[in-house]
């Protein structure tokens, strides 16, 4: 018997969704929830997909741990709680290729990639809707330099730390381009409220308008 349950990694705690699961087979609850929480430690802060194989007979169970979706690992590495949003305009983080290697190789045995090349790819494909940069570039620029074979070398090395210096050089990259977002958020957002403005002002109007036109009343 198979029993499927999304738990946050290391997090289980007793619930009645739980209950309704185990109860009927007779599996003891508190251990199924230690087995599980150490199982998914790795994972904490992140929604993970558990499948328990239960023998109903002797009520043993096995655990098997699937890797969270790759928005949430991706979010953990880059230490980002959300994408940008408006993927086209607003960049959430700049990652290194290592951290992509590091997410390709932790999600790697739940993919249908043929190679590690083919689950960085993937990576670098969820990175676009997260609105992540990648070596200061955008998502599709990377997947061509990857296909060309310039990070062929990090890759088949698996690769998976940036050194601080290459940390540095990213994050100060990042961080002109977060300065020039909020200038174009700015902008934005100025030019919207100068446009409800006036939209305001000619409504105001409309309205004395229809005031001074009415019967018995002159339009000064």
């Amino acid at each position: 018997m198979n029993i499927k349950i999304l738990t946050e990694g290391g997090n289980l705690a007793p619930n009645p969704g739980l209950s309704q699961k185990l109860g009927p087979i007779g599996l003891n609850i508190n251990q199924v929830i230690k087995k599980i929480n150490e199982a998914t430690s790795d994972f904490k802060g992140l929604k993970v997909p558990i499948e328990l194989e239960v023998n109903s007979s002797t009520k043993e169970f096995e655990v098997k741990v699937f890797s969270p979706p790759v928005s949430g690992l991706l979010k953990k590495e880059l230490g980002i709680e959300k994408g940008s949003g408006a993927q086209k305009k607003i960049y959430a983080s700049n990652a290194s290729i290592e951290q992509i290697i590091s997410v390709a190789k932790t999600k790697f045995s739940n993919m249908l990639a043929k190679d590690l090349k083919s689950a960085v790819k993937t990576i670098i494909g969820s990175c676009v809707s997260l609105g992540v940069l990648v070596e200061n570039k955008s998502p599709k620029e990377i997947e061509k330099d990857i296909e060309k074979g310039k990070y062929d070398k990090e890759i088949n090395e698996e690769k998976t730390e940036t050194s601080e210096e290459k940390r540095n050089k990213l994050d100060e990259f990042f961080s002109e381009i977060k300065d020039e977002q909020e200038k174009i958020i700015k902008q934005e957002q100025a030019a919207k409220e100068s446009e409800e403005e006036k939209k305001e002002e000619s409504k105001k109007e409309e309205v004395k308008d229809e005031e001074t036109t009415k019967p018995g009343l002159k339009k000064k």
